[in-house]
């Protein structure tokens, strides 16, 4: 029973990833500037691999050779050489390594680790705070979600991709496009002629709507948001910080039922608009629209 409870207390970590991401790096330039890309010394959750990273780090920032002799002399000048282990505990590592190819895959293992330890650590601020109900919940709450947006930030990034691998994912793209045919390759607009011009909207595109206040912008994009969604089957999101959902809904509804607001706000409906908007309804109920005010 104490040798279990004792094992929860120990927080997510990986020696074995830690180590062969350290060992990666005294064999490999490559793997140094990737590592380096993805990681921070609070990654590690050994206090050594911590100061051997972070020794390696410095070199790599000052343009210094990375191998076990120049990381064991930074570490001897900083009196740390001994609390790792020595410069033998340093030589280990790179015999332990079978491959520093893999070191992005030893990364991902470290910083996965790393996020599982800032759950913890956040789940115990955050259980905290709620047993002080003197505080405002919509402070906590906005305290949470903004450590919660830091914590996934941390995740491992991509990083350089080299070139042929990006230029075959193109061709593919490119040949599944010849495929379908037509000039809309895209999400189409629903406009024909801006359709035309930009062969619907395409993956990674930002498409910025500008215009004055009352100009129809929000009308213009849940116009091609409807279009989207109804004619190509394509999942739509909105953020809005302006109107409301029910307030977006209703629009939506009104505009693919051909139906004045104006009769909505002053609850004066023709009778035989109800129809309409029932039928509306009816088209929209299953549209993968997703509003969120």
């Amino acid at each position: 029973m104490n040798k279990n409870n004792k094992s929860l207390n120990v927080q997510p970590h990986s020696d074995e990833a830690e180590l062969a991401v350290l060992g990666s790096m005294l064999s490999s330039k490559e793997a140094v500037s990737k590592s380096i890309q993805w990681l921070k010394p609070e990654h590690f959750y050994k206090d050594i691999h911590n100061k051997i990273f972070s020794a390696m780090r410095v070199l790599f920032d000052q343009a210094e050779p990375i191998d076990t002799l120049s990381v064991s002399e930074y570490l001897k000048k900083n009196n740390e050489l001994d609390i790792i282990g020595g410069i033998y505990f340093l030589t280990g590592l790179v015999e332990m390594v079978p491959t520093a190819a893999h070191v992005e895959k030893y990364a991902k293992i470290v910083v996965e680790k790393a996020l599982l330890r800032n759950l913890i650590s956040l789940s115990h601020n955050i259980a905290k705070e709620a047993y002080d109900d003197s505080q405002d919940i919509t402070d906590i709450l906005e305290t949470v979600e903004q450590s919660m947006f830091k914590i996934t930030q941390n995740q491992l990034k991509g990083g350089f991709k080299q070139i042929n691998p990006l230029i075959i994912s193109a061709l593919d793209d490119l040949e599944e496009k010849r495929n379908k045919g037509g000039t809309v390759t895209g999400i189409p607009s629903g406009l024909l002629d801006l359709d035309d011009l930009t062969s619907g909207f395409q993956k990674g595109d930002l498409i910025i709507i500008a215009g004055r206040p009352g100009m129809g912008k929000t009308a213009l994009a849940l116009s091609m948001m409807r279009n989207a969604a109804l004619e190509a089957d394509v999942g739509i999101g909105m953020f809005s910080l302006e109107m409301g959902n029910q307030q977006l809904a209703m629009r939506l509804l009104c505009a693919e039922a051909r139906v004045n607001m104006h009769f909505v706000r002053t609850g004066k409906l023709p009778s035989k608009l109800w129809k309409n908007l029932g039928i509306a309804a009816g088209d929209m109920e299953e549209a993968p629209i997703y509003l969120d005010d």
